[in-house]
């Protein structure tokens, strides 16, 4: 176990982070940037003396279980949660469970850049992990609230939805990334509960999932009926996070378009401002997975 070099790559990471990076309040003043302590050690659900000694390099050898868990709070890739198995004297560490269920700095950044265009990052199971101001106006207020899994809402009409043309193409989408990440996942509780509640849930799903449809992720146009903004023409775009398995959904209209425009006015409703980029679109949600 080279302890030294552990507890600098723990003191780095921590000191990478900001407390919006993992979803906890960004008000509050300190002293040095990066994450406190005890917040990373209630992030990995260790105590909070365990992970001084490990920063310390005074700390015992750190179980498996443990060096998940600091992975996650973290928020590591694959690269560096390999690196850490190394430094704690483990030279295999096993392979994740279950679907990624936090979204990355990098990611949530890029979020808030795009004042104008709705977006939202889901988990290979359809949870919803992270979304800005415009996405949640287009989508429905209870967006990240009541409504926390995509599947859930498409199926089992878990939460607020505006009549959309592209309803049965995107229960196609739904099931075939659901069984892939059933295959990929095939230990993952949560998963196994989202699979059993749709199945019970929805006949229509249960049909669809016999039929093993198959879809790759990329460009879909569709007719949105807002309450406010009316009849849009969106085009829904994903890229990929590859290294989590999560998407990335961005919703745009065509430059110059009507739509274009009424989305225009939209952001400038739910960000402030004559341009949509008041404070408010700065602050994209995150989810936090359920301890």
């Amino acid at each position: 176990m080279a302890r030294q070099e552990l507890a600098r790559f723990l003191r780095d990471r921590r000191a990478a982070l900001r407390p919006h990076d993992v979803g906890l309040p960004t008000g509050v003043p300190r002293r040095t940037p990066g994450l406190r302590r005890e917040e990373v050690a209630e992030l990995a659900h260790m105590s909070v003396d365990y992970y001084v000694r490990l920063e310390q390099a005074r700390g015992p050898r750190p179980s498996p279980r443990i060096l998940d868990g600091l992975a996650g709070a973290l928020r590591l890739t694959p690269a560096e949660r390999s690196h850490l198995f190394r430094l704690a004297g483990t030279s295999a560490p096993p392979p994740a469970t279950g679907a990624v269920r936090h979204v990355r700095p990098h990611v949530a950044r890029m979020l808030r850049r795009l004042p104008e265009t709705g977006a939202i990052v889901t988990d290979a199971a359809y949870g919803i992990v992270a979304w800005n101001p415009l996405a949640r106006a287009l989508l429905g207020g209870d967006l990240g609230q009541r409504t926390t899994n995509l599947a859930r809402r498409r199926f089992l009409v878990e939460g607020r939805m505006y009549e959309s043309s592209g309803a049965e193409e995107f229960g196609h989408i739904v099931v075939a990334r659901l069984r892939r990440a059933a295959d990929r996942y095939p230990h993952d509780p949560r998963l196994a509960a989202l699979l059993a509640e749709l199945h019970a849930g929805s006949a229509e799903f249960r049909r669809l999932w016999e039929t093993g449809p198959v879809h790759a992720p990329g460009h879909r146009t569709k007719t949105l009926d807002h309450p406010t903004a009316g009849s849009l023409r969106l085009n829904c775009d994903v890229l990929l996070v590859p290294e989590d398995d999560q998407e990335v959904v961005l919703i745009t209209a065509d430059p110059g378009s009507p739509s274009a425009r009424a989305l225009r006015r939209l952001a400038t409703t739910v960000c402030g401002g004559t341009s949509g980029r008041g404070p408010d679109c700065q602050d994209v949600a995150i989810r936090e997975p359920a301890k």
